[in-house]
């Protein structure tokens, strides 16, 4: 798989004196806080949703999965479920087909809509192939390597640009820079943090591993003047999240918890409180059904929630099967069926905490290795190593 990305020709270094700086930053916090008032109320009335990469821009991948069509997949889904509850909230999106757009151009079609919320949708590779999790990222300064892999990562699209990102390089992501640029954005950063923070609240709640809020320097983000979040949904370069996000119920699950934290964000801000759609309704309206018989050359360990015994065959027209990808296994003269695909212990646990909520009430956990299924303390065991 090839990982390379091209480095970014953007990073300057701050040549001011320490006192001028320390002064200068003094002067726009002083500013900024006479005239922003923290968390206030306001009304969304415009929220733009920009799928990361597309047309000679693939992104990062795994073996059948594009973060160019799984993102633009979700922001579509996205874009709909708002739609659909709040019609009177215009939904732009940066675009709606497989095309290349620049990432100045992603931040200026916010900027000139005046939007209220910018909602960047990504996927993550890593080189390892196992890391897993959701995160998602406000504009600041990176604390780890990994951090900043990910910005340098997403920022590396300006070589494919015309002008081979020629258009950046007047742009400061230096330390100092993206300080003085939280100071001037103090307001729109922090409803950043809560709107990320509700969405990883959702994630985490369905079962996803939560990775965090983080900070990075995003030209994307830098350059909108709104609230902005860039969502990192999992990662392709692990073989069992991209089963999950290169599947379009995967796809449809990701965007009900998207929009769930947006309405969260949107009544806290607003001051309201609205009827909560479930995640299941929502669901039902596309109803996405698939049951695979789990082989005995599947590769890897992988943790699942087994809901349902019977001895007799099901096939994926039984009502209770609707909505999700079930696998099936033969034990003992008995047909078993589970859903869920994790490399993660805690991760399957959560889920099947969320299943049983959903009426699954007879669900447990099960493991399998190899295809073969294999006791929940051998599992574990094998996952800490």
């Amino acid at each position: 798989m090839n990982m390379h990305c091209a480095k970014l020709p953007i990073l300057r270094e701050y040549k001011k004196n320490d006192f001028l700086l320390k002064l200068l930053v003094f002067l726009i916090a002083v500013f900024t806080c006479s005239i922003l008032s923290p968390l206030h109320s306001q009304q969304i009335k415009t929220v733009v949703i920009d799928a990361g990469h597309g047309g000679k821009d693939p992104g990062c991948h795994g073996n059948f999965a594009f973060e160019k069509e799984v993102c633009l997949s979700m922001a579509l889904k996205l874009g709909s479920l708002i739609k659909a509850k709040y019609p009177e909230i215009k939904i732009i999106y940066t675009r709606d087909k497989d095309v290349f757009v620049e990432l100045i151009e992603r931040a200026n079609i916010a900027n000139r809509a005046k939007a209220d919320l910018f909602i960047c949708i990504h996927a993550n590779a890593e080189q390892t192939k196992v890391a897993y999790g959701t995160e998602t990222y406000v504009l600041g300064l990176h604390r780890t390597e990994a951090q900043h892999r990910v910005a340098e990562r997403e920022n590396s699209i300006i070589a494919l640009e015309d002008d081979k990102g020629a258009k950046y390089k007047e742009i400061d992501l230096s330390t100092d820079a993206i300080i003085i640029r939280q100071l001037q954005l103090k307001v729109f950063l922090d409803h950043s943090i809560l709107f990320a923070e509700k969405l990883q609240k959702e994630f985490k709640k369905f079962g996803r591993y939560d990775r965090g809020v983080k900070q990075a320097g995003f030209l994307v983000l830098y350059k909108t003047t709104m609230p902005s979040v860039l969502i990192e949904t999992g990662f392709l370069t692990n073989s069992n999240e991209e089963k999950f996000l290169g599947n379009t119920t995967g796809q449809s699950n990701m965007a009900v918890l998207m929009f769930n934290a947006f309405e969260n964000y949107r009544n806290q801000i607003e001051n309201k409180i609205a009827d909560k759609i479930e995640e299941k309704d929502i669901l039902l309206k596309e109803p996405v059904t698939s049951l695979k018989e789990i082989s005995k050359d599947s590769s890897g360990l992988v943790f699942r929630v087994q809901v349902e015994t019977w001895d007799q065959r099901r096939d994926n027209s039984y009502n209770l099967f609707k909505g999700y990808e079930v696998f099936e296994y033969e034990q003992d003269k008995m047909y078993k069926y589970c859903i869920g695909n994790f490399s993660d212990y805690q991760m399957a646990k959560n889920y099947k905490i969320e299943l049983i909520k959903k009426g699954f009430q007879n669900a447990f956990l099960v493991a399998f290795l190899n295809g073969e299924r294999i006791s929940i303390e051998k599992a574990i065991k094998l996952a800490e190593k």
